[in-house]
Parts: C-alpha cells; structure tokens; sequence
C-alpha cells in the first residue's frame, strides 16, 4: 500500500517549522511501489504507471524543490563496516549553512532566512553563475523542457549546496547535484 501523498503537520519532527513546503511529499511513482526495485518486480503497464502519476499535477510537483527516488538499501549496504558521516557532523554542516544564509540575507529589508524563500528578484542576486553553470543549466532546461519556476528551484537547491559545502559560488557541480534531486521531472512528467 502506497504511503499517503502528504504526511499531516502531526507528522512532522518535534521542532520542525509548520509552514507551506514543510511537509515531505511521499509517493510512488506507480500503484505497486516495485518500480525502480531491484528485488522485486513492476508489472505495471504504462497506461497503469501514467494514470497514476496523472493523480499529481505537474504545476504541483514543480512546486516541490526536491524529489528523488529512493531505493530499498540491500543486505550488504546494511551491514558494512564503513563509517557514514555521523548525524552530528551533518548537524554542524547544516548550522553553519544556515548561519551563511542569515549572514548573507541580514542587509535586505525582507525577513529571509533560507535560501528556500527567495524570490526571483533575490535569485538572480544571490544564484550568480559561471560560464559553465549557465551552460550545464541550459541544457538540461532545453532537454527536459523544465518551467522557469522549475529553474529558479534548482538554482535555490543549488545555492544550498554550495553553502552546505562552504563554497563562495555556485559551481557547476552544485547545478548538477540540484538538476539530479529533479527526478520526477525527467522520468513521469516529462
């Protein structure tokens, strides 16, 4: 049974920020769950998979900064010895992210706080792009047929990449991790 299109705000961690664009989005992209699984397989046929998707409208989800799939993780991922980086450690990158982000939007006259709230005004003035991130950006605006709105969403996850990596500027990179959390974009709507 396929989870619910959105979690309810009782859902939401304990300390999280009840607000438009809080709520994680959760769904399959087909009726069983198996698409994509490396375990188990789809039978469902494309007018099956297509009326199912049809469910969430693309002005919708090009509404939702990031949706990636999401695979089962296998047996061995589970039980290897390699060390992951420790929630704490992510803690302290996300901090010092969002401290960049305060630092950065403290001369303007709105109340911003994330890069998620910026408007298109503020995009172009904080999202400035190389040469080659303009190029990368192009491309995949051409070859996906991605909506201006859907563009100034990867330009705001691309944005927090780099403050995630402390990096100055956007760099191609950054642009092609954000083009990479568009992948329902690429595969059912397009």
């Amino acid at each position: 049974m396929p989870p619910p299109l959105v979690s309810s705000p009782d859902d939401l961690a304990p300390g999280s920020v009840d607000r438009p664009g809080a709520v994680q989005q959760r769904k399959y992209p087909q009726p069983c769950g198996f698409f994509n699984d490396r375990t188990r397989d789809c039978h469902c046929t494309s007018p099956i998979i297509q009326r199912y998707i049809s469910k969430i409208s693309g002005p919708l989800l090009e509404r939702i900064d990031i949706h990636i799939d999401v695979p089962a993780v296998n047996y061995k991922e589970m039980r290897s010895t390699s060390v992951p980086e420790s929630s704490a450690s992510i803690r302290q990158r996300v901090i010092r992210a969002r401290d960049t982000q305060l630092t950065r939007f403290s001369g303007l006259k709105e109340r911003l706080y994330c890069n998620a709230q910026l408007a298109p005004r503020h995009i172009r003035a904080f999202c400035e792009l190389s040469t080659d991130c303009e190029r990368l950006l192009e491309r995949a605006m051409a070859q996906q047929s991605l909506t201006a709105r859907t563009h100034d969403r990867i330009l705001k996850v691309a944005r927090t990449v780099a403050d995630l990596e402390a990096a100055p500027a956007i760099e191609p990179k950054h642009i092609a991790e954000a083009i990479q959390y568009r992948t329902l974009d690429r595969t059912f709507w397009a």
